[in-house]
């Protein structure tokens, strides 16, 4: 297992290059099984979660090839069935949560699909049922094997339907996107998630040869067709990267650039920042967050607390909550963190209490954060990560803490984050990989 070690207290100046993001990708990926033709994917992220991804196409018989620094083909001309229901491809999907996105590909073109509890975060219950019951809604039949302990899936031919989703579910629809652009006829899907990594796959299949109509609103409109072509796809920028750096910046009192973060797909992200106190700046297509003495939260325009959660999009992403959280402990005020998603992810929270934050843990979705106003630093510590983005959250409480700190279990934040350390120390961070 390994770990970083943080010296604290240091500065960071400079430009800094977000990566491709990691939640789009993971869709991509799995949508270049809707065609025998190439695909090929730009701006891929070198982390864990998609490494592993690319080798399990690899396995299941697609041909990848390396093309450049971050881009990649596929071609899954030759996808071997048989290995689909080994128990080697079920074991690797287990400790992947990306690889159940794999099954709408998987039914909307060979008619089968096989996939076991996909892993991924331990971060409270991630249900599959809007996944399962939208890709049901199409005609396939799905059987869970108790004794093999995975799922079954079948469809001679998928048919669309009207859906109205039970939840605003990305993968989910993803999912069903993916399965119903070669279904007969037209599925139209209501609730339907809308993220820019959503609207990506749609553009992309589009340019596929799908007719995906509604894209960026919450109603999808999908006429299935025969068949799918190759094309070529360029990742966005990931903007829970994009958060982080800001929240870096902000909580070390630094003055940095973030480079060609494609502003207009960030949403609410900057302005939910702007709501703690903290500067910035669109510059083009870049991000300039001035060096700060201090940062005040806001307050709602009655007076009242102010609260910041998480909601579909164009909401905030749940993932940069923790983000938030652990910059508000600096900031002068107060903030209510509502984490209304997952009933775990402010579990670390802990850790930072141990740092010296002022935190009161209401329950299991709710925190309040009461501001040191840099008053005094939080502590170094000696933690272990739990999650991503927990993991980046104390990694940014450490760079900004007294002293020395040590985070175990950080193959959790390379998970989501490439070279993480090697780009934080070239603008002046003191992290070393043990």
């Amino acid at each position: 297992m390994a770990s970083f070690v943080i010296e604290g207290g240091h500065k960071l100046c400079g430009e800094i290059h977000p990566q491709g993001a990691k939640n789009e990708v993971l869709q991509i990926i799995c949508a270049t099984l809707l065609t025998a033709e190439e695909v090929i994917v730009n701006n891929i992220p070198d982390i864990l979660d998609v490494n592993n991804l690319i080798q399990l196409m690899r396995d299941m018989g697609v041909t990848v090839a390396k093309q450049g620094i971050d881009s990649y083909s596929f071609k899954a001309e030759n996808v071997d069935l048989a290995y689909l229901e080994s128990d080697e491809f079920l074991k690797k999907c287990s400790s992947l949560r990306g690889s159940v996105m794999l099954i709408g590909p998987m039914v909307a073109r060979f008619g089968k699909a096989m996939i076991s509890k996909p892993g991924g975060d331990k971060i409270g219950r991630r249900r599959l049922d809007t996944h399962f019951i939208g890709i049901q809604n199409l005609g396939a039949d799905f059987k869970y094997n108790d004794e093999r302990e995975i799922f079954e899936i079948a469809a001679d031919k998928l048919h669309g339907t009207y859906m109205l989703l039970d939840e605003a579910s990305v993968t989910g629809t993803a999912n069903i996107v993916m399965a119903a652009v070669l279904a007969k006829g037209t599925t139209t899907i209501y609730n339907a998630a809308c993220e820019p990594y959503l609207q990506q796959l749609c553009r992309m299949l589009n340019r596929m040869g799908a007719k995906i109509s509604g894209i960026a609103s919450n109603l999808l409109t999908i006429e299935g067709v025969d068949e799918l072509h190759g094309t070529q796809h360029t990742v966005l920028p990931d903007m829970i990267e994009v958060g982080s750096f800001i929240g870096m910046a902000a909580m070390t009192g630094s003055e940095i650039t973030i480079k060609r973060v494609s502003y207009e797909n960030l949403g609410i992200i900057p302005e939910s920042f702007r709501r703690l106190g903290i500067k910035l700046e669109q510059r083009g297509d870049d991000i300039y967050v001035p060096a700060q003495d201090s940062y005040q939260i806001e307050s709602f325009i009655d007076g009242s607390i102010m609260t910041i959660a998480d909601a579909p999009w164009p909401g905030l992403t749940p993932d940069l909550l923790s983000v938030l959280l652990v910059v508000a402990t600096q900031a002068k005020g107060s903030v209510l963190i509502h984490q209304k998603m997952f009933e775990s992810r402010l579990f670390f929270v802990d850790k930072l209490i141990d740092m010296g934050a002022q935190i009161i843990l209401c329950d299991p979705h709710r925190a309040v954060v009461i501001g040191h106003n840099h008053g005094f630093k939080l502590r170094g510590g000696n933690m272990i990560s739990p999650d991503i983005r927990a993991g980046i959250a104390l990694l940014i409480a450490a760079m900004s803490a007294e002293g020395s700190s040590r985070i175990h279990n950080i193959e959790q934040i390379d998970r989501g984050y490439q070279n993480i350390e090697g780009r934080l120390n070239a603008i002046g961070a003191r992290i070393t990989r043990i």
